[in-house]
């Protein structure tokens, strides 16, 4: 499989570069979860990062490279958008 190295910005993870593993496409994924264990042995809490362009190509404005923003809100605005489904 195929990996690159990949920068975060915002939350703990700001300033790092991880390797991530690439889809078929030769995409990372859309959203990085990360588990962090809780201190007193409760439940997880589980950070967001969500996939964003890093820069783009000036003649056609394609995406050149990816990088991870961190999502306070966590899973909330996500999920398929149907055209009949009624909007929040």
């Amino acid at each position: 499989m195929r990996s690159e190295d990949i920068p975060f910005e915002g939350g703990p993870l700001d300033g790092r570069t991880l390797p991530i593993l690439l889809g078929p496409t030769g995409q990372p994924s859309k959203l990085y979860e990360v588990p962090v264990p809780e201190a007193g042995g409760g439940p997880p809490t589980v950070l967001v990062y969500r996939r964003e362009a890093a820069r783009f190509s000036r003649r056609l404005g394609l995406p050149r490279g990816w990088k991870y923003v961190y999502d306070p809100e966590g899973r909330g605005s996500g999920g398929l958008k149907w055209p009949w489904s009624k909007r929040g």
